[in-house]
């Protein structure tokens, strides 16, 4: 039997980034315990959306260290996509992982700023901020599944493609659930206003997914 020379990347890094996301899940935790706990049963109960969903909703600091720690995983989880995907092992750069991050972060940001201005234009800042608030909940209990399959692809010696599915799936079920449940509280109003969703739609969801698509590719 002959040895087979492999190729080992170092993940020291991807550890660095894995435990300081794992910081702000920890910093929230201990600072907002009984807010935590409603959040772990999102999906499972709407508890949360319905205790926090009137009060410092988007600048809540619970609510803000979920974002990052969101955002942080959603890159990572992206980078590791490409890795398996797209690059070998030596060919991408040192800087791919930043600039997903950063690119993440300003997408985000960006959003966000978008909508709340849309909301002020029509005068309907308050619902904005609420749909924010419920997209952007269900969105970071998404981060989650990615944190987790980021330590599996990382640590575990298992085929990625089963694991990279399993999370894009999982994270698309949460997010879908959130969806529904948001559908369905503003259904009265989005039948009266369809012309105004289908744009809020085209404009605010479908057209910055396509403009981060252009610019991942």
């Amino acid at each position: 039997m002959n040895a087979i020379l492999r190729t080992t990347e170092t993940s020291d890094w991807i550890t660095l980034v894995l435990f300081g996301s794992l910081l702000f899940v920890l910093i929230a935790k201990s600072l907002y315990y009984a807010r935590f706990l409603n959040f772990v049963l999102l999906p499972f109960n709407n508890k949360y959306i319905f205790m926090y969903n009137k009060k410092e909703r988007l600048l809540n600091r619970f609510h803000v260290l979920f974002t990052v720690f969101q955002v942080i995983n959603t890159s990572l989880f992206l980078f590791l996509v490409y890795r398996y995907f797209i690059f070998s092992e030596s060919n991408y750069s040192p800087y791919t992982y930043p600039t997903l991050l950063i690119a993440l972060f300003i997408f985000t940001l960006f959003k966000i700023i978008l909508q709340l201005t849309n909301g002020f234009i029509f005068g309907s800042k308050a619902i904005f901020t609420e749909l924010i608030f419920k997209k952007m909940s269900y969105l970071n209990y998404g981060g989650i599944v990615l944190f987790l399959a980021n330590v599996v692809l990382t640590y575990v010696n298992t085929e990625p493609k089963v694991v990279i599915f399993t999370a894009i799936i999982l994270f698309v079920c949460v997010n879908v659930i959130g969806w529904v449940l948001v559908l369905k509280n503003y259904q009265n109003l989005i039948a009266n206003y369809f012309f105004y969703f289908i744009l809020y739609l085209c404009t605010l969801e479908i057209a910055p997914l396509v403009i981060m698509g252009s610019f991942l590719k």
